[in-house]
């Protein structure tokens, strides 16, 4: 288990407050700490280390430097899409599937989620393109949490993460709630805190520009 935490826009104090996001998720990864943070993008992570235990840290960028990607999960075929990968002659500094999982964005794109087999929350920052993709695994063992919060777009392995952020103004979702106690679950895409969203299984969601689209893949 790791956890992801992130935002988009510019933001006074970015790192302090990414910070504070990747603090209440530290429980998820207790051994280490990594943060990227530019002028339109922040983005932390929070490492239980499984592979590649010395030089698997995140984030981490693709071969060309261009995507930033923070990683919570594990892809079972990464050796096999290493193999692939390097006949392209693209080469690895560490033994980690998220190398593979980031060089491989930037090999197909968005149609590099149909290779994966694997248990994944990620959110990956395309510099060039000044986008954000995030991604949840089919049978959605992975969270991801999502909300905008005065015109920034902000993610998180856990709602905790997102309650951190400065600006959220904490309300109940009455929809959710009443999902709640009449099923005693909420099938909803939305969550018990108004305006923060959970992305679904087997999604995908895309920011661009203050604007995004969720699809599946």
């Amino acid at each position: 288990m790791c956890g992801i935490c992130g935002f988009i826009g510019e933001v006074e104090n970015s790192k302090a407050v990414l910070k504070r996001m990747m603090d209440k998720i530290a429980h998820r990864g207790a051994d280490d700490e990594g943060m990227y943070v530019d002028e339109h993008a922040a983005i932390g992570h929070r490492r239980l280390s499984i592979i590649d235990l010395e030089d698997g840290q995140q984030p981490m960028e693709s071969a060309d430097g261009n995507l930033h990607i923070v990683f919570n999960g594990e892809i079972y075929d990464y050796k096999e899409l290493r193999a692939e990968l390097e006949t392209f002659g693209i080469s690895f500094c560490t033994h980690s599937d998220t190398e593979v999982l980031v060089n491989t964005l930037q090999q197909y794109g968005e149609k590099a989620l149909d290779k994966l087999r694997g248990m994944f929350g990620f959110a990956v920052w395309n510099e060039q393109k000044q986008s954000l993709m995030l991604a949840r695994d089919f049978f959605g063992i992975k969270p991801v949490y999502y909300a905008e919060i005065d015109g920034h777009f902000v993610f998180a392995s856990e709602i905790k993460s997102i309650l951190a952020f400065p600006g959220y103004e904490r309300k109940v979702n009455q929809k959710a709630l009443e999902q709640y106690l009449s099923f005693q679950y909420s099938p909803l895409e939305e969550t018990f805190f108004k305006g923060i969203y959970k992305l679904m299984p087997g999604h995908m969601l895309l920011y661009k520009n203050g604007n995004y689209e969720k699809k599946t893949y």
